[in-house]
């Protein structure tokens, strides 16, 4: 039987959200200089009266622009390093650990950028659906590639992944709005299993 997971990351796996945590991680100083900034924005989407992939570009390019692939990635690394696995559900991990890899294929799909969801991803075994960091001569540019990984286009991404591959089950988790359509993609789906 071919079996094919899907996982949302933030809040699904992880007890926390990582995007605020990470950029904290990254530059605490600068972090709360742009957190105040923001916080208009932070309101207005609360109140749906601004688009959340622009706030969320905006805030993340306010603390990473101009800031090198290396020394990104590096900061990934240290912050997997510090919040693993501590920042995963204990009963998530247990899950993902016992998962029979025969004839299965997991995925961790995630509305965050792909810069610090990666170490997670590698660790758990796992191929990575994320936003995608912009990068100019490995130089962030502060934007996305392509679309936030978010709603329909976690399962554009998923179709786009997986080809014509087929799969006899799809097992998807989530734990938000945005991972309603990969849970209505799935054969079987579970909303807040971990919680």
């Amino acid at each position: 039987m071919k079996k094919l997971y899907l996982f949302d990351f933030d809040g699904t796996i992880t007890y926390k959200d990582t995007m605020f945590l990470f950029l904290k991680f990254y530059d605490p100083a600068q972090f709360s200089v742009q957190f105040l900034r923001h916080i208009p924005l932070f309101i207005l989407l609360k109140l749906k009266l601004a688009n959340a992939e622009a706030v969320k570009r905006s805030f993340i390019a306010s603390i990473l622009k101009g800031e090198s692939r290396l020394n990104i990635e590096k900061q990934a690394q240290l912050f997997f390093d510090e919040n693993y696995p501590g920042l995963i559900r204990k009963n998530a991990l247990d899950f993902i650990n016992h998962i029979d890899r025969e004839n299965t294929e997991s995925y961790l799909v995630s509305a965050s950028l792909d810069i610090w969801v990666k170490p997670f991803a590698d660790q758990l075994n796992m191929k990575l659906l994320a936003t995608q960091a912009e990068f100019e001569n490995d130089v962030f540019t502060g934007k996305f590639v392509g679309k936030n990984c978010n709603k329909d286009e976690k399962v554009c991404r998923i179709e786009a992944e997986i080809g014509h591959k087929k799969f006899d089950k799809i097992i998807a988790f989530g734990d938000s709005s945005g991972d309603k359509p990969m849970l209505k993609f799935a054969n079987e789906s579970y909303y807040r299993f971990f919680h």
